[in-house]
């Protein structure tokens, strides 16, 4: 639904900024012996294939959202609220190899969910306000301990807002069920 308004805004916006150069292209004196390379014709015709250019540039980048989350039979959910200055996870232990939808909100301020391997390489993050629940979807490819560190600044407690996330095997994870 976001991204579907995205890019009916960002098509509203094309028009506005249209609109004025047709009026204004249409009402100047078309017998004034233009200046430049292009005649009266060669601008209208540059002008329209810049626009559907810039349409069809638009649709392509705005009509596939790269984050769009779908949940499937096989996916989890972990549902995250960031407050100041901590992290609450339900649940707290996910399976390697199956999608992780993140329901990331916060209870008080703007933070910022960065997730790290073993290695401190940011594997993605996520902003959490308040009042609004945004979602990313990650797969884990290996089983350990991921750290989640707040990116945003959120006050004085900011430098201890941590929390790991354990990541199993898929095969342990069966285990532990039985």
């Amino acid at each position: 639904m976001q991204q579907e308004m995205i890019l009916l805004v960002t098509l509203f916006g094309m028009l506005c900024v249209a609109i004025p150069f047709i009026l204004i292209a249409r009402s100047t004196d078309s017998s004034v012996t233009p200046t430049s390379m292009f005649d009266d014709s060669s601008r209208w015709k540059l002008f329209w294939i810049l626009m559907i250019l810039g349409v069809a540039v638009t649709v392509a980048t705005l009509w596939v959202w790269p984050h769009r989350v779908v949940a499937g039979p096989s996916s989890q959910t972990v549902n995250v609220t960031g407050h100041q200055w901590s992290w609450e996870f339900e649940p707290k232990t996910v399976k390697a190899g199956s999608p992780v939808i993140f329901n990331v909100h916060a209870g008080d301020v703007n933070h910022g969910m960065g997730v790290y391997d073993a290695d401190k390489r940011l594997l993605f993050q996520v902003q959490a306000m308040p009042g609004y629940v945004n979602r990313v979807e990650h797969t884990f490819d290996q089983p350990g301990t991921y750290q989640i560190l707040c990116m945003e600044f959120c006050g004085i407690g900011h430098h201890v807002m941590t929390a790991d996330l354990t990541v199993t095997a898929a095969d342990q994870n069966q285990e532990a069920s039985q």
